[in-house]
């Protein structure tokens, strides 16, 4: 792979960060095949070195100059910080020396004593274990979004009076693994406030930043390893920089980089933040003794003007200009008639051409895809060929324009056929959209009026029985809808197999007592990629993974023009499974903040306006689904609250068109049509207003993990609609007994009225076999009929 740009001067070109995983996924399949038992440590560790050299290689050869080490991951790079530091709780057995791979992934994955994969069917994970017994019984440690991405990371846990240690030397490993290649690389490091602001302690009044002056020390030994192995560059990663302003946090940052300039006063650190604009934090990064400093443009372009402004002269301007984290091709002309006058004004020596963050969250090659679309395909940059962007920008600023000039006519033209595009643009939808009414917005009567008429229509007891949706996906499901989708199963054949499935799965429901049913959406491949599919304004890769967590990567639809609905997209299978039972069947759906969270979204639009049509067009189907017979329709927002703003200024103005958008889509119905949503884990405190202003009759969360003090908050606000909170956690192949569940539910009895109250998993089952399932959902009924026998009503 060869670029034109490599013989042509350029400024300084730097990605910042690569995705990890292999253009094959060469990276998941050594994980699971060492997780299986199928090779040793050897094998793994070759197929790492093997993606860092190829990886280092294709940056070079695409023009990039900086190029990083110590982006790799086996797993991520906090995890690896934790590590690095020493940072590892003693439930992992580990006392001193080097971290074996062995805890390393016990801390990732956990390990209770059989194999299994406790991965939430909405895509989060908690602990696994492998066939190697790692972690001797020890949970995997929490594990949450990365700021406001879908990338997890594993959460550092520390404690009052923890001491550090240089416990890997990763960074210094790796540096000196791609110098031995001809590669003079600039390590990326978490830096150690945000690594700090991201650790948790199981103390609540503890606050991880006090341990600031024992952490430095093994950030300054790293660094000196580093310095003493021929690196001059150093990035240190510090997006809390982007966070609400916090003294706590701006002291900290003045007291770790003036102890890193003192202890080593010629290394060059480019103190690196993305995801936001430093604003109110600008003051502080202006008086660090570092060398250079990254500003994400991309997401807060207007920082620029002030950082201009106040950033000493001979400070290195890195600038993020190419977009990170979604897949759009950059208008190049444009950006560089931008830059131009900062190239000017700092001087060529002193200007970095960069993505706005690492690249860790985009494909990796667009030149796999050979079935997208043309003209869709001609509006996207992957990695590579953001890296290609990158070096073409750097050729252009640099006044090497004419050598580039054919990439910079494409960038121009193939800018100008998105904007104009009838692909992109529906007038149709854009009418729709700005028609909507107030009336829309809100169902026909408050929810008091409708818990009557729906009571009336479904008699169901106390403490009605369901769950959340999909039932598991066996090896034989994912086989047949394998061989189907390679042709070697024809339509008939396919669709005969997903009916025996759902009909065996409405029947088994039906015996175990459950009171309402799900078809188990054996149909479905993914809560997202199912509708958008579906819907126009989408399109979908056949090799555009992105690192979800660990081994688990995700192909996130791409959604690149106005949203409609063609045809009906669930009314057949929700037909077919009703006409199996008398029980109510709940049509189930994802919502519409939830599909817009979990895509790649379109620049050219607010997301609100995106989402506003994917609102309309599951409106339609809920109103389809109505007419065909569906009593209770389940609207799920697994990842309303992720999308929330990372400062909280700007949360109130996007949960307004988020619960909008909800309502667009859910209010629709007569009175007696009952709405149910599920959502994940979330700190309801944080929302409780929007979830409520959402205003679905049944509202399902996960609450087991919690002993249900996450309904503290629903208790507190006097929630008035129906709750059904988890009572076992799906995340685990344990199964809890009835007596387990029961206790559970009576502590949610002690927060919120017995007529308000479900009985449900906390998620759904898709991740999970059915030699777990089964019983679990038999305890499970059993609780609930053991509830209304306390209350006096009669066991169904």
């Amino acid at each position: 792979m060869t670029n034109s740009s490599l013989s042509l001067a350029t400024l300084p070109v730097a990605t910042l960060g690569t995705p990890r995983i292999g253009p094959r996924r060469e990276l998941k399949v050594a994980l699971e095949s060492f997780w299986a038992g199928k090779t040793d440590e050897t094998a793994l560790l070759a197929t790492a070195t093997e993606l860092r050299a190829a990886n280092w290689a294709r940056q070079k050869a695409l023009g990039v100059n900086i190029i990083p080490s110590n982006d790799f991951s086996l797993y991520d790079h906090v995890l690896d910080t934790s590590v690095m530091v020493g940072a590892i709780p003693k439930i992992y057995g580990w006392t001193s020396g080097k971290v074996p791979l062995a805890t390393y992934f016990a801390m990732a994955r956990g390990s209770t004593g059989g194999t299994h994969d406790e991965t939430c069917a909405h895509g989060h994970a908690h602990g696994e274990q492998d066939a190697h017994g790692n972690g001797h019984g020890a949970p995997a440690q929490e594990m949450t979004k990365w700021f406001d991405t879908n990338y997890h990371y594993m959460v550092p846990e520390v404690f009052a009076g923890q001491t550090f240690a240089l416990s890997s030397t990763k960074p210094v490993d790796e540096f000196r693994e791609a110098r031995a290649l001809g590669h003079h690389t600039r390590p990326v490091l978490l830096g150690p406030v945000t690594f700090l602001k991201l650790a948790k302690a199981k103390d609540p009044n503890f606050d991880p930043l006090t341990l600031l002056p024992a952490l430095l020390p093994v950030y300054v030994e790293v660094l000196r390893r580093l310095a003493a192995c021929g690196a001059d560059w150093v990035q240190m990663d510090e997006p809390c920089l982007v966070l609400d302003p916090d003294p706590a946090i701006q002291a900290a940052i003045r007291t770790a980089y003036g102890n890193i300039a003192y202890a080593l006063p010629n290394l060059k650190i480019m103190l690196a933040t993305y995801f936001g604009g430093l604003d109110a934090n600008l003051a502080t990064v202006q008086s660090l003794p570092i060398a250079g400093l990254h500003l994400d443009l991309v997401r807060a372009p207007e920082q620029l003007d002030a950082a201009l402004a106040g950033i000493p002269r001979g400070l290195v301007l890195s600038l993020g200009v190419i977009d990170g984290r979604n897949v759009w091709r950059a208008d190049l002309p444009a950006l560089a008639a931008r830059l131009r006058a900062v190239v000017a004004r700092r001087g060529a020596d002193h200007v970095q051409i960069a993505p706005s963050c690492s690249m860790l969250h985009v494909p990796i090659d667009l030149e796999q895809e050979k079935d997208l679309d043309a003209d869709v395909k001609s509006w996207l940059a992957f990695s590579l060929q953001k890296m290609d962007e990158l070096a073409t920008l750097g050729a252009a600023l640099a006044g090497n324009a004419a050598g580039v000039q054919d990439k910079l006519d494409a960038s121009t033209k193939a800018a100008a056929a998105r904007k104009t595009s009838p692909k992109v643009h529906n007038p149709e939808v854009a009418a729709r959209t700005a028609a909507v009414t107030a009336g829309m917005k809100r169902r026909q009567s408050a929810f008091a009026a409708r818990a009557s008429v729906q009571h009336a229509r479904f008699a169901l007891p106390t403490f009605p029985t369901t769950t959340i949706g999909s039932f598991p996906q066996t090896p034989e499901v994912r086989q047949a809808r394998s061989a189907h989708t390679k042709g070697a199963l024809d339509d008939a054949a396919y669709e005969q197999f997903l009916r025996e499935e759902t009909a065996r799965t409405v029947r088994w429901q039906e015996e175990i007592g459950l009171d309402v049913l799900v078809h188990g959406e054996f149909e479905r491949n993914d809560m997202v990629q199912y509708f958008g599919e579906q819907l126009s304004g989408f399109v979908f890769t056949k090799h555009g993974w992105v690192q979800s967590y660990g081994s688990r990567y995700v192909r996130p639809p791409i959604l690149f023009g106005d949203v409609s609905r063609p045809a009906a997209m669930t009314v057949t299978w929700w037909s077919y499974a009703q006409s199996l039972t008398l029980k109510p069947m709940k049509g189930m759906l994802t919502g519409p903040v939830t599909i817009l969270n979990w895509s790649f979204v379109r620049d050219d639009v607010p997301r609100a306006a995106a989402c506003h049509q994917i609102a309309l067009a599951i409106r339609d189907e809920v109103q389809d689904l109505e007419t065909a017979g569906a009593a209770m329709i389940q609207i799920d927002e697994a990842a309303l609250r992720e999308g929330l703003p990372l400062r909280r200024s700007d949360w109130q103005a996007y949960l307004d068109w988020a619960v909008e958008c909800f309502r667009i889509c859910s209010s629709g119905v007569a009175d007696d049509t009952q709405i149910h949503t599920h959502m994940c884990y979330s700190e309801f405190n944080d929302i409780i207003d929007a979830i409520a202003a959402m205003d679905a009759d049944v509202i399902s969360i996960e609450t087991s993990r919690s002993k249900m003090e996450l309904l503290e908050a629903f208790r507190t606000y006097k929630y008035p609609n129906e709750i059904g909170p988890g009572v076992y956690d799906i995340h685990s192949p344990r199964v809890p007994d009835a007596g387990e569940m029961t206790e559970l539910m009576t502590l949610a009895r002690g927060r919120l009225a017995d007529g308000q109250l479900w009985v449900n998993p906390d998620c759904g089952l898709k991740t999970r076999k059915w030699e777990e399932v089964r019983p679990a959902l038999v305890n499970m009924v059993a609780a609930a009929r053991a509830l209304r026998s306390g209350v006096g009503q009669a066991a169904q």
